[in-house]
């Protein structure tokens, strides 16, 4: 017992020799301690003890460990005490340098990620210095033997990455127009789209996002329905199919009946539920035109493209099976999954016709329903991930004819919404699309055609329609227009814009469908005797089949037996020509020399027809044929007298005709 406490007396002594702990002692008097961190300090003494007898000495840590327990043991020793006062100044001591310690750790860690942040950023520019774009030769040699489709990958990231900031990545004398067309290049044959597609998605959006859009459409969309309200409510159905190992959540909270399927023990298409009608396999994207149509209950409403039904049967329920719905489909043999699919979801208020969709006005009645969802044929650029063969499919050719069949059916569609309706009046136009010229360009035709107006779709989200792109310029009212992408919103790529029909006039034709300048129309008062001509060269450049010489609108006036019409003065409504047609045309004086050349022609085969008409003198009459013209003598005479004077009439108007065809010159030139 008494050795034990000899051996903690002499460790004490060693370590007041040293100068360090005399200072560290000094300052933990001025220090000070307060109740307030007793706890803690506590807990720090066993660390600091621990930390202490890792320092000595083997023989020496157990020494001392054992004179520490007695201590502990033995309350009333006064050199237990001292020993526990000195721990606390040394276990305080060593919590300070503790946290320098940690700070100096810190501040490392904090330069050891600078320096990491400043290495990346000259691996990136010795990246951009080192990349370079492929020589002619480089390409050839490529283009011998098979596509390195991971080389080619790696090319576009590298080129999307100088394209993203290429004021600041872009070498020295490079263009920005080569980066464009290799990147290009390279999609094209990585994608396996046509150069077509892959310019105009160039055109529409950043290289980086066109990478995206492109990536998306090899990725199926995820399954979705659509709940049957008429039978079912979503969350009855929810629960009945996570009964059968359906694994399924909430399509988004922009919509109270989508579902959508992550995986499923069944399939999902042969469920009771499917069969009875409790809910329909229908893309989300779908459910966009129905929500922005918003009909009511007891309207007359038209689907002028139905098949297979998902928007007629969501129209339905929305108008809980009241009012009336023509679901209109022109492919007959799509008509009888239409009629299924209407029968197995229980709608009973519409009905089928398989009518051209442009023809639908003169069918159902012009002004004769309160709400039309046109939801066109289109290329199907947005549903690349359904139909890969759009890929290789679709050229400009293609998109042209789609856009001038959906301007004829948009046009007919806001002909049959009558804008007097309390309810209604509106359209809603959609497309699975994602082409400028058969979306926004198509509701601008309409604009320009019909008094209508672009009114917001009530969606919450999706971007905006496009104002501008490249050359061409639209209406301001088309960023109310939504449109949707793969990469974006996770479905496929859709345009929905919504129309309300102001009155049921039907706006003039102003000639601006090309977006040519054309001269508006002028009136021109023909007097009597006023022969008004068109030169042949400018009848065939006159817009719509022009006016043809001797059709009565502003040709020659061929009237029989060279008489001019003298009747009361005509307007004549000139067609529209370009300003480039009407630069073509002929001058004043060459018309007026024409106009000469052709009175002299007429002139002339007038007098030979009327030389034509005099009999020729008979050699040797008989006897019969004197008599009759003894008798027919005075008849014939008379008739020959008053066609001379009609003749010599004709001679003395020619001078006047003459005076007033330059008359009208005049005021032409004047007008």
């Amino acid at each position: 017992m008494g050795r034990k406490p000899k051996q903690s007396t002499e460790v004490k002594v060693k370590k007041e020799e040293s100068d360090d702990f005399m200072e560290k002692k000094l300052k933990m008097k001025n220090k000070g301690f307060t109740d307030d961190n007793k706890k803690w300090l506590k807990a720090k003494l066993i660390e600091s003890s621990s930390e202490e007898e890792g320092e000595d000495e083997d023989e020496d840590e157990d020494d001392e460990g054992d004179g520490e327990i007695e201590m502990e043991e033995d309350d009333g020793s006064d050199e237990g005490s001292d020993d526990g006062e000195e721990s606390d100044e040394d276990s305080e001591d060593e919590m300070d340098v503790e946290k320098k310690s940690r700070f100096l750790d810190a501040q490392k860690q904090r330069e050891v990620e600078e320096a990491r942040q400043e290495e990346m950023q000259l691996n990136i520019q010795g990246d951009a210095d080192d990349f370079r774009l492929p020589t002619e030769e480089e390409l050839e040699q490529e283009a011998k033997g098979p596509p390195d489709l991971p080389n080619i990958l790696r090319r576009i990231k590298d080129i999307v990455r100088v394209l993203s900031s290429f004021k600041a990545l872009r070498p020295e004398g490079a263009a920005r127009a080569d980066y464009v067309k290799q990147l290009s290049s390279d999609l094209s044959l990585y994608y396996g789209y046509n150069d077509f597609l892959i310019s105009t998605f160039l055109q529409m959006f950043p290289p980086a996002e066109v990478l995206e859009f492109l990536e998306s459409n090899e990725k199926p969309r995820p399954i979705s329905l659509r709940t049957n309200t008429l039978k079912s409510r979503r969350r009855d159905l929810a629960q009945v199919l996570i009964n059968r190992g359906v694994n399924l959540d909430p399509l988004g909270k922009w919509t109270k009946v989508g579902l959508v399927v992550y995986e499923s023990q069944v399939p999902v298409g042969a469920t009771p539920e499917y069969m009875a009608g409790h809910y329909m396999l229908q893309s989300g994207s779908s459910f966009l035109p129905v929500m922005a149509l918003a009909p009511q209950e007891k309207e007359r409403v038209v689907d002028m493209a139905a098949a297979p039904g998902g928007k007629t049967t969501y129209i339905a329920a929305l108008m809980k099976n009241t009012g009336v719905i023509y679901a209109n489909e022109l492919k007959e043999p799509r008509i009888k999954s239409l009629s299924a699919n209407l029968h197995r979801m229980g709608v009973t208020n519409t009905i089928i016709c398989n009518y051209d969709g442009r023809q639908l006005p003169h069918k159902l009645g012009l002004r004769s329903v309160d709400r039309v969802l046109l939801d066109a044929p289109c290329s199907g650029t947005g549903v690349v991930g359904k139909d890969e063969s759009v890929k290789v499919t679709k050229s400009a050719e293609d998109i042209q004819r789609c856009a001038f069949l959906q301007k004829e059916l948009i046009l007919a569609a806001i002909d049959m919404v009558d804008a007097n309706s309390k309810t209604g009046g509106y359209l809603v136009y959609s497309t699975c699309s994602v082409m400028v010229a058969e979306n926004e360009a198509v509701v601008d035709y309409a604009l320009r055609k019909r008094d209508v107006k672009i009114v917001p779709t009530g969606l919450e989200f999706g971007r905006e329609g496009f104002t501008k792109f490249r050359e061409s310029r639209f209406h301001h009212t088309l960023k109310n227009t939504r449109r949707f992408y793969p990469h974006v919103h996770n479905m496929d790529g859709f345009f929905v814009a919504k129309l309300k029909k102001i009155s049921n006039k039907v706006k003039k034709d102003d000639g601006n469908d090309d977006a040519d300048d054309e001269e508006p129309a002028e009136e021109v008062t023909r007097d009597e005797g006023d022969e008004m001509e068109v030169e042949e060269v400018g009848q065939d450049r006159i817009a719509d089949g022009g006016a043809s010489a001797g059709n009565g609108d502003d040709g020659d006036m061929d009237v029989p037996n060279g008489k001019a019409e003298n009747s009361e003065p005509a307007k004549v409504k000139r067609k529209f020509l370009n300003r480039r047609e009407r630069k073509s045309l002929p001058s004043k004086e060459e018309i007026a020399q024409q106009r000469e050349e052709k009175r002299e022609a007429m002139r002339q085969r007038k007098a030979e027809e009327a030389a034509a008409k005099t009999p020729a003198p008979s050699s040797e009459p008989t006897a019969m044929e004197g008599v009759k013209s003894t008798k027919e003598s005075p008849v014939s005479n008379g008739k020959a007298k008053k066609g001379n004077k009609k003749a010599s009439k004709k001679v003395k108007q020619s001078p006047s005709a003459t005076k007033e065809g330059s008359a009208s010159k005049k005021r032409k030139a004047s007008k």
